[in-house]
């Protein structure tokens, strides 16, 4: 059995979950509309391969500060149906379907939080991810974030502790992202595909002589 492992925002759906989420929250009411300026400002640090995701997190997070598990579980459910959905690329379907016949083992590794990761995991019928994890006080969410990120380097070293955790290796195994930021996951596959690249890891696949595949919604 082979790993195929899958970032997810731009790569298995088009666009960036932790965004829409915040878009969905702003139009319920639950965030401030100001929100989303400093986001985008925060969003175009994360293209250009700047971010602390520290910061990230700690701004979006304010928005669920203080809530419940199961309060911001039944938004995200909310969330998955009105704005993921329609957003998983179809060729992302597919080859997810392709892995599955093959035998392999699929996992989502995402620098977005646990929260919003683990339900379209499920929503994708995918097993095993890998994300940002929250700190949850008497079952309310602090607005704080815990554990090595899932974000650039730290990608690889959580999936390393998975990996022995799980008895699993690299080898043979498969890698899929849009950005940069995930040059370090993807060196560490057997095989790596870059999915509608930025213009950084664009260069980076040419060099390597990685896969380079175009996906559409």
């Amino acid at each position: 059995m082979a790993l195929a492992i899958f970032d997810l925002d731009d790569t298995l759906i088009d666009g960036d979950s932790a965004s829409l989420f915040l878009q969905f929250l702003v139009d319920e009411g639950v965030a401030e509309r100001s929100m989303l300026a400093q986001e985008a400002a925060l969003m175009r640090a994360y293209h250009q391969g700047v971010l602390r995701m520290e910061d990230y997190m700690s701004f979006t997070l304010q928005a669920l500060r203080g809530r419940s598990v199961d309060k911001v579980a039944a938004w995200v459910a909310v969330f998955i149906e009105r704005c993921i959905a329609p957003c998983v690329f179809s060729q992302a379907s597919a080859t997810l379907a392709k892995h599955r016949a093959a035998g392999d083992r699929i996992v989502i590794v995402s620098a977005t939080g646990e929260h919003i990761v683990g339900p379209i995991a499920r929503y994708l019928a995918v097993d095993d991810y890998l994300a940002i994890n929250l700190v949850v006080k008497n079952q309310q969410y602090t607005g704080e974030v815990q554990d090595v990120l899932t974000y650039q380097q730290g990608k690889v070293l959580r999936l390393q502790e998975w990996l022995h955790g799980q008895d699993e290796t690299l080898q043979g195994s498969y890698g899929y992202s849009d950005s940069g930021n995930d040059i370090p996951l993807l060196s560490a596959v057997s095989l790596a595909y870059v999915v509608n690249p930025d213009q950084r890891l664009k260069q980076y696949a040419s060099r390597q002589g990685w896969g380079c595949l175009s996906w559409k919604n």
